[in-house]
Order: structure tokens, then sequence, then C-alpha cells
């Protein structure tokens, strides 16, 4: 039987190699965050076509490479020198290279390094370009189901990678999540899971969806209440292991109805004994700033406790 990667790399320069790939330019490639099958076609088309492969970890970049049976010089670029080698890569892409960067997993130059390099690049006068695949945050996204459950936020989400390692900043961190409607996606270490979770039960009811060594064989989803995730993480040893991606979902109507102040309240109350109920809605989000949508929670709920109300 004949081995399969002269096949695959055959199958991805049939699917690249119409695409122009232009000279003395920096590609920002995804690679997998976990399983290897993960790889895009184009990104090996890429990755063998490339003069140089910039890289987070050279052993870890050289393994990957030589799983996909591809052979290229590798160039360190981390956290600790990214801005000098950086420089190193911009002359490269002025003597006319192609040079890739990727970082140990996923999409380079949002969490990980690779956003200096872009901007070194860019000053330069040179193109970079994206060579889109795996990503942590897309893909728990895709089984969360957040857009159902609150549509009217319209699927909206902040990106907050990782945050602080000082306790005091973590908590105002979160404390700012809170107070936010919006999804918010988070990453965490292992050895910090145990910390970030006690910091997150300061959200109560609202809805969290953990995910845990994605792609890979020991992957798990799940979804719980922010409250309950420091007794999710202790129901199994093994559930300490293993890079965490979390989104905390947005706040349901009915959370949003909590967070209103008494005040609106008792001006929603008192417009809804004079008119319609969208209409009274309508009137008190113009006068106080609250969400509509929020304030006709609201307003369905004081209709239950008053069904003779319009």
């Amino acid at each position: 039987m004949s081995h399969p990667l002269p096949a695959l790399l055959n199958a991805a320069h049939e699917a690249a190699a119409r695409q122009h790939y232009p000279q003395g330019a920096l590609y920002m490639v995804a690679t997998p965050i976990g399983n290897l099958a993960d790889i895009g076609l184009r990104a090996l088309h890429v990755l063998s076509l490339v003069d140089t492969v910039a890289c987070e970890d050279t052993r870890h970049t050289g393994h990957l490479l030589q799983a996909y049976g591809l052979h290229r010089p590798l160039l360190a670029l981390h956290e600790h020198n990214e801005a000098e080698a950086a420089q190193a890569v911009v002359q490269r892409l002025r003597m006319g290279q192609r040079v890739a960067y990727v970082s140990d997993a996923g999409t380079p130059g949002l969490s990980d390094p690779g956003a200096r390099l872009v901007a070194a690049a860019l000053e330069a006068g040179l193109r970079c370009v994206p060579v889109p695949g795996a990503s942590s945050v897309t893909a728990l996204l895709s089984v969360t189901g957040f857009t159902a459950q609150s549509p009217r936020h319209q699927g909206r989400f902040v990106f907050a990678g990782f945050l602080p390692v000082k306790a005091g900043e973590r908590q105002q961190a979160i404390e700012r999540i809170g107070a936010d409607p919006v999804a918010c996606v988070i990453l965490e270490a292992p050895h910090r899971i145990e910390a970030l979770a006690a910091d997150l039960a300061l959200l109560g009811e609202r809805r969290l969806t953990v995910g845990r060594e994605l792609t890979k064989q020991f992957e798990e989803v799940a979804q719980m209440p922010a409250r309950a995730f420091g007794s999710w993480l202790q129901a199994q040893p093994q559930r300490h292991r293993g890079e965490f991606v979390l989104v905390i979902h947005a706040q349901s109507a009915a959370e949003d109805a909590d967070t209103i102040d008494s005040a609106s309240r008792r001006t929603l109350a008192l417009l809804m004994e004079e008119l319609p109920l969208k209409s009274a809605v309508r009137l008190c989000a113009d006068i106080t700033g609250v969400p509509r949508n929020a304030l006709y929670a609201l307003a369905l709920s004081l209709r239950q406790e008053k069904p003779d109300a319009t």
C-alpha cells in the first residue's frame, strides 16, 4: 500500500495552485489545534511553497511539518523575540522571499504571537496574506447554539482571550464581562483554570459553555450555569488538564430585565397603565435609555402579574 502523504500533497497542489501566491509576501497560516487531520489543503500548499517558515516553536513546527511530509527552513519568532525577529522576516520579504508564519496551534496573531510581525510587514509596505483554518474560538462557538438562545444580540460576541493573571484584575475583568449582555469568549491554561472557575461563579446563572482539549482524543464540551463550573471541574480529576476555551453566553431577556433599575421599572409600569404594551415599551426606552428588548421582557412579566393590564 502506498504512503498517503504524496497523494495528500498532490491534492493540495491541485486544489490551491490556481491562486496567485506573490513573492515578498507574509503568509499567516492557521494550523490544527490538536487533530492533524484539520490542516487545510491551501495551508499545505503554502507551507510547501514558501522559502521560510517562521514559527512560535521550531521543535513543535518541525514535527508538524514532518507529519505532512514537508521540510522547510525554520525561523524562531515568539513572544520574547518577536520585535527583533520580525525585522529579520521583513528583510527576507524585501529580498522577494515568501515567508509563512505559524503559531503552535490555530490562527496566529490573536492570542498567539504574530501581530507585531504583521504590523512590521505592513509598516514596510509589504503584503500579508491570510490562510484560514482551525480556530478554537469558532470551533466552540459553533456548538453552543448561542445565536438561537439570544437572537436579539444577532450572533455578536467579544473575544477577550486570556484574562489577567492577577486575581484582582481578573475579577474586575469578569465583572465587566458580566455587565455586558453580549457573549464573550475567553481562553485559559490548565494551571489557572480552577482560579478562573471560582471567579466565574460571580456570574451566577449566566450560561457557560466549556470546551476542553478541542479536537483531541479527550475532547469535552459541556454547558452549565457559570456558578456550576467549579463543581464540574472537581467531578473528574482529568478535567483540570488540557487547554480551555469558554463561551459566556449573552444574557437572556429575563436576565436583562433583572438588571433594570427601580426608576425605569416604575416608569414602565406607569406607562403601561395608559398605553398599549408595545407603545409603553417604546416610550420607556426613549425616556430611560434601557434596551427595548429588556423592557419588553419586563413588560410581559408585569402583565402576567396584572392580567387586566393592556
